[in-house]
């Protein structure tokens, strides 16, 4: 007699079957598309690219890809991007800047405070630089004016960065954010800049993954874990006149007039649109753009609102407002809760349909429900993770169809991922799903050397490779 379990576990190595012949299907479909690019080093999809560029390496954004890749890109089809190049999820701008700099206008959407406080201090340090600000930048190198400041401005914190800094640290912060509250509103931008550059530096801790790793020494070790220390702490001058002098240096090897960054300024310029993408796309008008370049968020679990914590507290936002946040992203964590898409917009009926109508997809989904009610699943949120994350990114799919112009391109950099012993090949089902929605798939360039799992199943499946791969996709 066949007991439950067995039924289960049968059930099991059937859904998994029936996914990697349909997985096979779609890479027998995609097979002239794939190559292996050469030049698609891990270091220039990631922001390790970014570590000698001056001004793109101030802020330390793991999320953002390298200005490299966008010039490649961008250089790569010249002559055949008419019109302005969208960003989607701006990070930190590197799209932005990058494009600019090769005289190419460019749009971005940019959710988290971060990211949007970055871009609007880079927009102002765009400006001229006159010989008083940088006077007064060494100065401030110099002189230390926070150290005997009497005054201080607190910063807030949320739950996740209380007793984030020593009690020492945190006076010297104070100071810092009262002092230069002096200066005109550039050396202001700079100033809020660097510190929130130094933030994880000076902190008890350490952005690592999905999550903020606290040191031993911050008392907030957890009974029976290992301790984790995180090396030096730094003191807060040394951190600050560190990141001031590099700002410093940049502006001093810029091209006369003196500017932060090499941006034409013949150009139409950048252009920022606050909030997220699947509510500010649908406003956008249709066929404007010659191009998107954007990396959104992974399938992988990875919350930024905890990632970037330090610097969304020091930004003073609530503890609501970050919770808010959390929802508003792409969904990308167990935490997301379902979307109403067709509230958003209503127009997006076809664009779920797309997803709707994806096999590949609806049996991962199936898959996963079932692994979940086998209780297997290290997290039940995962399914509805998975599923909203797909809905989402085929409605904004939908929309970048809608704002390219004919023949202008689109270019994705994204991750596969793995959930429950099964990889999820993101980059054929929304390769396949971009092709019911206006798009012709010319290729899915490969990142020699396929990363290893997430954090989250290192332990139970090892480094099993994933594929990284940047999509290029023409309008229609």
């Amino acid at each position: 007699m066949t007991s439950e379990r067995d039924k289960t576990q049968s059930e099991t190595i059937e859904l998994r079957e029936k996914i990697a012949a349909l997985d096979a299907e779609l890479a027998e479909n995609f097979k002239s598309q794939f190559s292996v690019a050469p030049f698609l080093s891990r270091k220039i999809v990631s922001f390790q690219g970014n570590k000698d560029k001056p001004a793109y390496n101030w802020y330390k954004y793991k999320e953002a890809f390298s200005a490299s890749l966008v010039e490649y890109f961008l250089g790569s089809y010249d002559g055949q991007i008419s019109g302005k190049v969208l960003d989607p999820f701006a990070g930190i701008g590197t799209t932005l800047f990058a494009a600019s700099s090769q005289s190419i206008p460019a749009d971005g959407i940019e959710l988290l405070p971060i990211g949007q406080e970055i871009i609007h201090a880079r927009l102002l340090a765009e400006r001229e630089i006159t010989s008083d600000d940088i006077a007064t930048l060494e100065h401030w190198i110099t002189s230390f004016p926070w150290k005997e400041y009497p005054e201080r401005v607190p910063f807030s914190t949320i739950r996740i960065t209380e007793n984030a800094y020593p009690q020492e640290t945190i006076e010297t912060i104070e100071r810092y954010r009262s002092v230069l509250q002096r200066e005109n509103k550039k050396i202001q931008a700079i100033l809020r800049l660097a510190l929130l550059c130094v933030l994880e530096g000076i902190s008890y801790t350490r952005k690592d993954g999905q999550y903020l790793r606290w040191d031993a020494r911050s008392g907030k070790r957890r009974p029976g874990t290992k301790a984790f220390d995180k090396g030096e702490i730094l003191a807060f001058d040394a951190a600050i006149t560190a990141k001031l002098k590099e700002i410093l240096s940049d502006i001093r090897e810029a091209e006369s007039p003196v500017t932060l960054f090499p941006v034409n300024r013949a150009v139409e310029g950048i252009q920022l649109f606050k909030g997220s993408c699947l509510e500010i796309l649908p406003t956008l008008e249709a066929a404007t753009y010659g191009a998107v370049m954007t990396s959104p968020p992974y399938c992988n679990r990875y919350d930024y609102t905890r990632t970037y914590a330090l610097e969304l507290a020091m930004l003073g936002l609530t503890q609501a407002e970050v919770s808010n946040l959390r929802q508003e992203m792409l969904s990308c964590t167990v935490e997301n809760r379902e979307k109403d898409l067709l509230e958003i917009c209503p127009q997006w009926t076809p664009f779920i349909e797309a997803a709707n109508q994806q096999k590949l997809l609806q049996t991962i989904y199936t898959y996963l429900d079932h692994e979940k009610a086998s209780g297997v699943l290290n997290n039940n949120g995962i399914p509805r993770m998975v599923r909203e994350y797909f809905s989402e990114m085929t409605c904004v799919i939908g929309e970048c169809a809608r704002v390219l112009k004919p023949n202008a391109r689109l270019f994705m950099v994204n991750d596969n991922v793995r959930y429950a012993e099964v990889s999820i090949s993101v980059d054929m089902i929304l390769s396949d799903i971009a092709q019911t929605l206006g798009f012709a798939v010319e290729k899915i360039l490969v990142v020699p050397g396929k990363k290893g799992n997430s954090s989250q199943q290192m332990g139970t499946y090892g480094r099993a490779p994933l594929r990284k791969c940047v999509y290029v996709w023409r309008r229609r």
